[in-house]
């Protein structure tokens, strides 16, 4: 069963801390699984993994001062915000008396009847000012934290964590749950009616979790098909307006409830920078994906070569995606509309496949004897066996030792080895690489009492001990000041 992970909405005014206390939610967690790219900068997106709970957090930096439209713009945000996140968080300057500014922004979250909490940033310093100042906003839950210095972070994710349910995996249903992802006006919502309106059997008509996904349940031969259809992603230089980065967490949403995404293109515009970032999100969530190209009808002085002379341009646009297949369609004549609903239920049936061990083994021999991992003096990666341990998206986990010297390169190489045994066209698969050695050191710092190393771990104590990196070495004597010459005094 397809699910939504709760969001969480990071406001308030510039400068206040917003992205410092949207990056250490992120990263000093151990637990984050993913961090998304999609707006005009990145990390705006996170989905975060806290104590059984998960969901996205979402940062809206880039608020523009009063000077700048403020009002108008915060405006925009926060009712936005109030329709798409689950939970708002309010930042202030617990530096700064509440201004007319905060006031508006606490009022517009209050009034989205979603829970609120009101973080005061940069406590740690002297200056700042008692909680009660700041109950004058009328929010309730209050809770200091000092970004900078990584202080009450905790506190605010138990927080939310008490507003929001523990992750539930439901029951498995039929249901195939088809994505129309893109930029807008590349005939999203012309396609999505068009794919309701040629079966006859609509079986409900289901309001959206947000103003811009509209959902629609169809049958086709049998199966029960859900349509998603969102507003679409705008492009980086519109983003800009706080609306705008709302319209990239609904494409997250959609992707995040889906089986199989469509990426549809205009195909008088093809190959942008965002329907790439948009293709590698759909890689990243691990979901079926197809290329559309839309509005085929509308191509002018094309023949029977131009589909072959776009396709090679396509392909290379995404090569980082090159199982992707590619289609092209139009809306207004029916051209291949109704081969999207066949394409994606091939696509829905390859990611459950399942595959023999044996195989897999057999495969990833052949693959060692052919061409050896490369690594470093006398540590070379070994490895011992291969098993499947998922679908939707298949995943693969390889058991040996010295894995972490297992070059990118060598895992696609591994990976097309796969592709070539089992058909895995349409979704993507993913592996996993676990060094026994390094589990046996853990099961020993385990019983020692001590706590088990992981990536995770490792890349925070790292980005801990960067930003707790003294700028001159305390270890080196203090720099004595050079002796002052005195020339006697002439006369």
């Amino acid at each position: 069963m397809a699910s939504q992970l709760p969001t969480v909405a990071i406001i308030g005014q510039a400068n206040v801390g917003k992205s410092s206390l949207f990056n250490r939610m992120v990263h000093s967690q151990q637990a984050i699984v993913a961090r998304e790219a999609g707006t005009t900068r990145d990390n705006v997106l996170g989905k975060v993994d806290y104590q059984g709970h998960q969901f996205w957090l979402v940062d809206t930096a880039g608020l523009k001062d009063a000077a700048d439209e403020f009002e108008a713009s915060i405006q925009e945000q926060i009712t936005e915000a109030a329709d798409a996140a689950d939970v708002i968080i309010v930042v202030v300057d617990s530096t700064q008396y509440a201004s007319d500014d905060d006031r508006f922004v606490a009022k517009k979250a209050l009034r989205s009847k979603k829970p609120v909490i009101l973080v005061t940033n940069k406590s740690d310093l002297k200056d700042a000012l008692h909680d009660n100042e700041f109950k004058r906003l009328g929010i309730s839950t209050i809770v200091r934290t000092s970004a900078e210095h990584n202080s009450g972070i905790t506190d605010v994710l138990n927080q939310i964590t008490d507003h929001i349910p523990a992750k539930f995996e439901g029951e498995p249903d039929d249901i195939l749950r088809i994505a129309l992802i893109g930029r807008p006006n590349v005939g999203k919502s012309y396609l999505f009616n068009t794919l309701a309106g040629k079966q006859q059997a609509i079986v409900a008509n289901i309001a959206g979790t947000t103003r811009d996904v509209n959902h629609v349940s169809v049958k086709f031969k049998g199966r029960d098909v859900e349509l998603l259809d969102t507003a679409g992603m705008r492009k980086p230089g519109k983003q800009e307006v706080g609306v705008e980065k709302f319209s990239v967490l609904r494409t997250l949403q959609a992707i995040e409830q889906a089986d199989v995404c469509f990426l549809l293109m205009d195909a008088n515009e093809l190959n942008t920078q965002l329907d790439q970032r948009l293709a590698g999100i759909i890689d990243e969530s691990g979901k079926g994906m197809a290329i559309v190209v839309s509005k085929w009808d509308s191509v002018e002085d094309k023949d029977a070569f131009t589909r072959d002379d776009i396709a090679p341009k396509i392909a290379r646009a995404f090569k980082f995606t090159p199982w992707a297949p590619l289609i092209f369609t139009s809306a207004v004549t029916g051209q291949n509309v109704t081969k999207l609903f066949d394409l994606a239920i091939d696509i829905d049936a390859r990611r459950h496949q399942e595959t023999r061990t044996r195989v897999l083994n057999d495969l990833l021999q052949q693959a060692v004897a052919k061409h050896p991992p490369a690594g470093l003096k006398n540590t070379h990666p070994k490895f011992r066996y291969m098993v499947q341990t998922d679908m939707t998206p298949p995943w693969f986990v390889i058991h040996g030792s010295n894995l972490k010297f297992v070059h990118w390169s060598y895992k696609r190489y591994l990976e097309r080895a796969v592709r070539e045994t089992y058909d895995y066209s349409g979704t993507p698969i993913k592996f996993s690489y676990i060094d026994e050695k390094q589990v046996k050191a853990n099961k020993q710092r385990i019983a020692e009492g001590k706590e088990p190393v992981t990536k995770a771990s490792k890349k925070a104590k790292d980005l801990e001990a960067k930003e707790n990196k003294p700028l001159i070495n305390s270890t080196q004597p203090p720099l004595k000041a050079a002796p002052i010459n005195k020339q006697p005094r002439r006369g």
